[in-house]
């Protein structure tokens, strides 16, 4: 079974030719502006958070554990989270993202994802999680339900049907994404 990042769930709700490119015709990507301010950004948020309470989480008290590696046997899948938090006797995944936008569809996955890996590493359940979104300081909490669980198998499977197969995926529907993409070169067919 191939090993699976969570950032390759992320990616292929984004855009799937991103994984094409990943594992099946390698390429050397360019860095985006986009990207360098999103590494910077969570130097900063890293410690920022370090100084905040716990009532954007609704506890009184947590304990935080930063950048914890993460990998699933089961799963086939590892990742690196920013941040989880054990409270209350339960564990919570929290991504830090910086958008303006809110959340987007591949954030939520994303964060599901790690809260999947959560479950296997703490052997309880995971119900929710938090997308920490910047710059608003804006939390959100989301559900992790039991079909969130089975879209990122179905995904999982998707991607290493797409490696094993060598197809190339359709572009995503939302050209607004291959603006800043770091493929687009890649990308004959995308205007």
């Amino acid at each position: 079974m191939l090993k699976l990042k969570v950032t390759d769930i992320k990616q292929y709700v984004y855009c799937p030719r991103i994984l094409y490119f990943t594992y099946v015709c390698p390429v050397d990507k360019k860095s985006t502006r986009k990207m360098e301010y999103g590494k910077e950004a969570h130097v900063e948020l890293d410690r920022l958070e370090k100084r905040r309470t716990f009532k954007r989480y609704d506890f009184s008290t947590a304990e935080r554990k930063y950048h914890t590696q993460l990998y699933s046997p089961r799963l086939g899948l590892e990742g690196r989270l920013d941040m989880h938090l054990v409270a209350k006797g339960e564990v919570f995944p929290v991504e830090f993202k910086y958008t303006q936008r809110g959340p987007s569809l591949n954030h939520k996955y994303q964060l599901i994802s790690y809260a999947m890996l959560l479950e296997d590493a703490y052997h309880k359940p995971v119900r929710y999680g938090f997308l920490n979104l910047h710059p608003e300081g804006e939390v959100t909490a989301i559900e992790i339900t039991s079909n969130a669980r089975m879209f990122i198998k179905d995904i999982m499977d998707k991607i290493r049907t797409l490696v094993q197969k060598e197809r190339m995926p359709s572009p995503t529907p939302k050209k607004s994404r291959c603006i800043d993409c770091e493929y687009r070169n890649f990308c004959n067919d995308v205007r």
